[in-house]
């Protein structure tokens, strides 16, 4: 029984042996009617309890006083198409309670222009929330430790590598000729050999931290459509809410060598961007290509969403904790960890946009 079903067994009166009333008391998910001017009708005790609000108080006000307030003029733009158009599927948004706690809530409705009703079910999702936080807060930190890793091999070679290679330089100055004591040019000799000694164990060294850091990532032949499906059916419910239209060519570069793990989550990433800031004035049109450029394979990104001005955000694009929109899910997070994934194996990444017209992304990959 999909959602729509669900919706329309709640709307029935049944006179026979269904219990509707009883059904809509006792179940754990959230179930309520409202007007279309915004108004609750009729709420179960699982709305009611989990907002700590009283059944009375929350039929007195409009229902968007209990949502969060950066989510209210998101909530008022899909309830207005939810009265104009198709059932919703799993839109999200947070509201208070009334001890001021923030709770998620995924609201699957429908609406009745008959009556100019809106019938709504939803889950609350905020363990899920805190989960993909916690997640998100351990990509963060296993990014920064890589970096801090990455910073350490390269202070190494050029902190303690130029010093030493300095000395060699300078015996090769010394005028040995005029050394005439035995002792001192035996000390001198040995001296050199221990330089040379630890210049070559340095480089060891540097070489078994670049070594390591290339075994910790798998490299494997990565088929681009498999690997963008596997993307797509991870969040289908979103591009399918969205209505968003993909046009896939992966024709001229079907696949490439890079981790699995980092492509994925670079699709991710930027395909969850281009869903989330499409224009709600038109249907969201997103383009995804590869392409040979100077024996280089490239990934397109194209959106045509609402952009960003290029000139006001410059350098700060790919920075952690960098948004640009007034968005209640933005974090700062997904690009950064796209610049980081690319970054690391040797790739490039640049970014096109404009206001209202659009974003695209280039990534560019080593070969």
């Amino acid at each position: 029984m999909d959602s729509s079903q669900d919706i329309s067994l709640f709307k029935l009166k049944s006179k026979q042996d269904f219990n509707l009333e009883r059904f809509f008391n006792i179940t754990p998910d959230i179930l309520c009617i409202a007007t279309y001017d915004g108004y609750l009708k009729k709420v179960n005790p699982a709305f009611s309890n989990l907002l700590g609000y009283s059944t009375e108080e929350m039929m007195q006000h409009p229902v968007t006083n209990f949502v969060h307030p950066e989510d209210r003029k998101k909530t008022l733009k899909f309830r207005k198409s939810l009265s104009e158009k198709d059932p919703i599927l799993n839109f999200e948004n947070r509201y208070l309670t009334k001890n001021g706690n923030v709770v998620w809530l995924s609201w699957t409705s429908i609406s009745e222009p008959e009556d100019e009703l809106i019938y709504a079910v939803a889950k609350d999702i905020t363990h899920i929330k805190e989960l993909e936080e916690k997640r998100n807060s351990l990509l963060i930190e296993l990014t920064r430790l890589n970096t801090e890793l990455k910073q350490f091999a390269y202070t190494t070679s050029h902190d303690l590598r130029s010093p030493i290679d300095n000395i060699i330089s300078l015996f090769g100055l010394m005028n040995f000729p005029k050394i005439e004591d035995k002792q001192t040019l035996k000390y001198i000799e040995v001296f050199y050999t221990s330089v040379l000694n630890l210049k070559q164990t340095l480089n060891k060294h540097i070489e078994t931290l670049n070594t390591e850091k290339k075994i910790n990532i798998d490299l494997q032949k990565l088929n681009l459509n498999n690997t963008l499906n596997i993307v797509k059916e991870s969040i289908s419910e979103s591009i399918k809410n969205s209505k968003a239209k993909l046009l896939v060519d992966f024709s001229e570069v079907p696949s490439i060598t890079f981790s699995s793990f980092y492509l994925q989550s670079i699709f991710l990433n930027l395909l969850s961007n281009a869903i989330k800031y499409a224009d709600i004035e038109r249907k969201p049109i997103i383009s995804i290509t590869s392409k040979k450029v100077k024996g280089r394979t490239q990934i397109i990104f194209s959106d045509n969403g609402i952009g960003f001005d290029m000139d006001k955000v410059k350098g700060d694009i790919f920075k952690l904790h960098q948004t640009f929109h007034n968005h209640h899910d933005s974090k700062g997070i997904g690009l950064f960890l796209v610049k980081s994934h690319i970054e690391s194996l040797g790739g490039t990444i640049e970014v096109e946009s404009k206001v209202n017209i659009g974003t695209t992304f280039i990534l560019t990959f080593k070969e």
